[in-house]
């Protein structure tokens, strides 16, 4: 019997595993897995959690930065951003046999970036940076169901309140927030955070939005009801994410050009620790942000496991992804996808290997 491996089995453990799958005639089924967009190549690594490995690798369009995943793990779509030409395309991925389904062809609605499953697990959310608007695409069909516009330069992330039906957007070039509701279509107003509006997290509760704002080095919180600003924290470093615990007790924000984490405490309102985070450099040669940041690792995606104990932050000029205890702050291993990781997406759905056998 022979057998043709399709994806590279780089442990001893995922070796042994295929060994005795094919042995008894099975696929190796892995556990929990974190998707990976690898910016500069253009793919999105499957790495098994357990064994710390890339499982399988696919392509995706250019530029590919942000990842959802559908709330029982089986579908993932990847925001296609592009590069010196827009992108305007999703890709979407069936998680657990690790294979493209389809390319969503945006059309005008060009740079697609910050993307988030609905609750039904059927539609996304999505920003699209040229269009000035957020979006409602049918995974499936690829209709465009709904677009909201932000009127706001540069909408970059979005975040959902807890029922879904609302949508927090952070516009980058003009220093700001947009809410909208996803249900009426309707634009429900602008406040300013701060130069550089970014990253955007909604606590589950849905009580609270915090925004980082890179240019200002702070972050903002938001009351969503009256849409007013009720807190601003500084963040040194160029904040560019955040995202908040399972429990929604504290904020992560990760600061790229000074290599830590900023961790608030949602009911006190303040900073409680800032954790350094820096992760070895190679050549930042050819990469979006170069040496613009020195000798940074440039940390910018999280994220963080279901169960709440361990954070992962993707480090674009290290070409690796740390996993952070949450309890310790301590480094507890290294991940490494492809080249240039940013936006991750973490999945329970059992993903099956495909190995051929003849």
């Amino acid at each position: 019997m022979s057998f043709r491996i399709l994806h590279r089995l780089r442990s001893t453990h995922l070796r042994h595993t295929l060994s005795l799958c094919l042995l008894l005639g099975a696929l190796p089924v892995f556990g929990d897995t974190l998707l990976v967009a690898n910016k500069s190549e253009a793919t999105l690594s499957f790495v098994d959690l357990d064994a710390g490995e890339v499982v399988a690798t696919l392509p995706t369009g250019v530029g590919p930065h942000e990842v959802a995943v559908s709330p029982g793990g089986e579908t993932a779509v990847v925001a296609d951003y592009g590069t010196r030409t827009p992108g305007h395309t999703l890709t979407v991925v069936d998680v657990p046999h690790a294979k493209v389904l389809r390319t969503v062809d945006l059309g005008e609605h060009k740079r697609p970036h910050g993307i988030l499953f609905l609750p039904d697990g059927e539609r996304v959310v999505v920003t699209v940076e040229e269009a000035r608007a957020v979006i409602v695409v049918h995974v499936g069909t690829g209709e465009i169901e709904t677009k909201i516009e932000t009127g706001q330069d540069v909408s970059h992330m979005v975040a959902l309140d807890g029922s879904g039906k609302r949508a927090y957007i952070a516009n980058i070039g003009s220093g700001s927030m947009t809410a909208v509701d996803l249900a009426t279509g309707k634009n429900l107003g602008t406040v300013e955070t701060g130069d550089g509006a970014e990253g955007i997290a909604v606590t589950p509760d849905g009580s609270q939005v915090w925004v980082t704002n890179r240019a200002a080095d702070t972050v903002t919180l938001v009351d969503p009801t009256s849409l007013e600003v009720a807190a601003s924290l500084e963040s040194e470093g160029f904040p560019i994410r955040a995202e908040v615990t399972p429990d929604g007790k504290k904020i992560l924000v990760t600061n790229a050009r000074a290599s830590t984490l900023t961790v608030i405490d949602v009911a006190q309102r303040k900073v409680v620790k800032r954790v350094p985070i820096q992760i070895a450099v190679g050549s930042v040669e050819d990469r979006l942000f170069g040496d613009r940041f020195g000798d940074s690792s440039v940390p910018i995606g999280i994220e963080i496991a279901p169960d709440g104990k361990r954070a992962y932050i993707a480090h674009a000029n290290a070409d690796k992804t740390q996993v952070l205890d949450l309890e310790t702050w301590e480094t507890v291993a290294t991940l490494t996808a492809g080249r240039e990781p940013d936006g991750m997406g973490y999945s329970k759905a059992e993903v099956e290997t495909e190995v051929e056998t003849e």
